[in-house]
């Protein structure tokens, strides 16, 4: 199965992913963010961990030949190609909280963390199971005090980052919502699954 799924903007999917199968996620038109997580198939208490995925890699840059790893200490994908190389997995889903706190608006805002939750109920996890996504493509800076900040990304378009399963997985993944992780603007994310592939 090579078919193109299109995630519209503001938006999310969620899918199962087996064990040595591949998941390429593209930027098609460049500076946008998609926040992704991924749950063991059979034990969704298993969950992708930005902790111990930096923890085991020691660094907090993951790209090609790193491996994201569970909560149980297990690997769950490895990343085999990343054409951008800036990636995050230091800030949180944004959520509706995120845009009363950050950017002081009292409206309705689509967020992450609501596409993943909406997408990821048909495979019974709450929102309160969502762990903090691997943000593909996201271009977070700290300066020599730890101070963040988010800068548009620096993918461009046609950029992709390409993973192998290592589990079987429930994955899902955003368009991200959050105007800052985008450059003021909102695109969609392309991804295509890639079945029986052997490194």
């Amino acid at each position: 199965m090579n078919t193109l799924h299109i995630i519209p903007p503001q938006s999310g999917a969620a899918f199962e992913l087996k064990k040595g199968n591949q998941l390429t996620i593209i930027d098609p038109m460049g500076q946008q963010v998609s926040d992704m997580v991924a749950f063991n198939r059979e034990d969704p208490k298993e969950k992708i961990s930005a902790g111990k995925s930096m923890d085991f890699e020691e660094s907090i840059l993951l790209t090609t030949g790193n491996f994201l790893w569970s909560n149980r200490s297990l690997k769950m994908m490895e990343i085999i190609e990343d054409t951008n190389g800036r990636n995050d997995f230091l800030l949180a889903p944004c959520s509706p909280e995120t845009f009363q706190i950050m950017y002081d608006n009292p409206d309705y805002h689509p967020s992450c963390q609501e596409n993943l939750y909406r997408n990821l109920l048909p495979f019974g996890i709450a929102v309160d199971d969502i762990p903090t996504a691997f943000n593909v493509f996201m271009n977070v800076q700290f300066d020599e005090k730890g101070k963040l900040k988010v800068l548009p990304p620096t993918s461009q378009p046609g950029d992709l980052v390409r993973f192998q399963a290592e589990m079987d997985l429930i994955v899902a993944l955003t368009a991200c919502s959050a105007e800052d992780s985008n450059g003021g603007t909102f695109k969609p994310i392309h991804y295509i699954i890639t079945e029986g592939v052997c490194k």
